[in-house]
């Protein structure tokens, strides 16, 4: 049996480790790994500015109506609550105080800037939806793990761009161009181009389901390095 070298064998293996504990498998060993794998955690998780961090949920109960996400920019928090109907929420993020209003869309504030509306959203008839809100600040080259929603997924971008890859092929988000997933999608996200990525974040989710699941069935064919 040959002798082989412990020295030059043992780093291989941890770096085999590393790759498949991230499970991220690269087409050649880790030098194509992604910078980061990004799964949003509590905001009383955050140590640093980078990452992607749960704002805040909100239980919504059975929407009746038309089912927008409507994103306001206030001066000042005590406006921003002023103005907060029984499905706004208000949240200071990206340096801003934004009030997240969920369902048809609601006037605007005097004091208020209307940013975007996202919909009309495609909710369940008779199903019970929670809001949940995140930032995300990416840096690009970042990688979100592979993952679906028990609801829908919507992006806003305040800053950078954004590329999705689910089954259906890639979208790419920026200011200006929102983003829609429907329920049970599995999707990669990648920050791409030279600008840090900023944005806001919803899924409005089935209020009896976890909202996130990472799954390991469907795999990215990596669309989303051709953006970068």
């Amino acid at each position: 049996m040959p002798l082989v070298n412990k020295t030059r064998v043992m780093p291989l293996i941890l770096k085999a480790s590393v790759c498949l504990s991230l499970l991220y498998i690269a087409s050649e060993a880790c030098a194509q790994q992604p910078k980061d794998l990004v799964s949003c955690k509590p905001m009383s998780q955050k140590t640093g500015e980078t990452g992607c961090w749960i704002l805040a949920s909100q239980p919504l109960g059975v929407p009746d109506g038309p089912v927008y996400w409507t994103i306001d920019a206030f001066p000042t928090k005590e406006l921003a609550e002023q103005a907060k109907g029984p499905h706004g929420t208000v949240v200071e993020s990206l340096g801003k105080v934004w009030l997240l209003s969920i369902g048809d869309k609601p006037k605007l504030h005097s004091s208020g800037t209307r940013i975007t509306e996202i919909g009309p959203l495609a909710v369940a008839s008779g199903q019970s939806y929670t809001a949940q809100y995140m930032e995300a600040i990416l840096q690009p080259g970042m990688v979100s793990k592979t993952h679906l929603h028990s609801g829908i997924e919507a992006f806003y971008t305040d800053s950078g761009e954004t590329c999705l890859e689910t089954p259906s092929g890639v979208q790419i988000g920026k200011k200006g161009t929102d983003i829609v997933v429907p329920e049970g999608v599995p999707m990669e996200l990648t920050a791409v181009g030279t600008e840090v990525r900023r944005g806001l974040v919803l899924v409005l989710h089935d209020a009896s389901k976890p909202p996130t699941t990472l799954v390991d069935s469907w795999k990215s064919k990596h669309l989303c390095e051709s953006a970068k």
